[in-house]
């Protein structure tokens, strides 16, 4: 998918609601959502953050999660979390009718785990029909 190819309308609402996630979680430092292939489509971030780079680590990181998902016959990837001494990564799989995007939601250790897996999932499930 082609970050250009998503309807403005669509556009739009991922950049309002990816802003708004960024807001109500504390120690979120970035929420960004991509492209398949690490386009980034919306984010909001702070400090030194670079979106574009996250845009690639996603579409790399979903397509391990894929591989491995695969090998273990477990189903399609939908979610992988990367927990650290630090902090977390949250990214999610967004299936829709015209191609997959990827959220990727990074949080300080402060960041509640299920609070930000939990707010990921709810935005999966709105840009789904977006």
């Amino acid at each position: 998918m082609n970050a250009t190819a998503l309807p403005n309308a669509a556009t739009l609402l991922m950049r309002r609601e990816v802003q708004k996630l960024f807001d109500e979680l504390n120690g979120v430092t970035a929420v960004v959502v991509t492209t398949i292939d690490g386009y980034d489509v919306a984010s909001a971030t702070r400090g030194f953050v670079d979106p574009s780079r996250v845009a690639a680590m996603s579409s790399s990181i979903a397509a391990i999660g894929q591989v491995v998902s695969q090998e273990a016959q477990i189903g399609p990837n939908r979610t992988m979390m990367i927990v650290t001494e630090l902090g977390l990564a949250v990214f999610h799989r967004v299936h829709r009718a015209d191609g997959e995007l990827i959220i990727s939601v990074l949080a300080r250790e402060d960041a509640v785990l299920a609070l930000v897996a939990h707010r990921t999932s709810q935005l999966a499930k709105m840009l789904t029909d977006a």
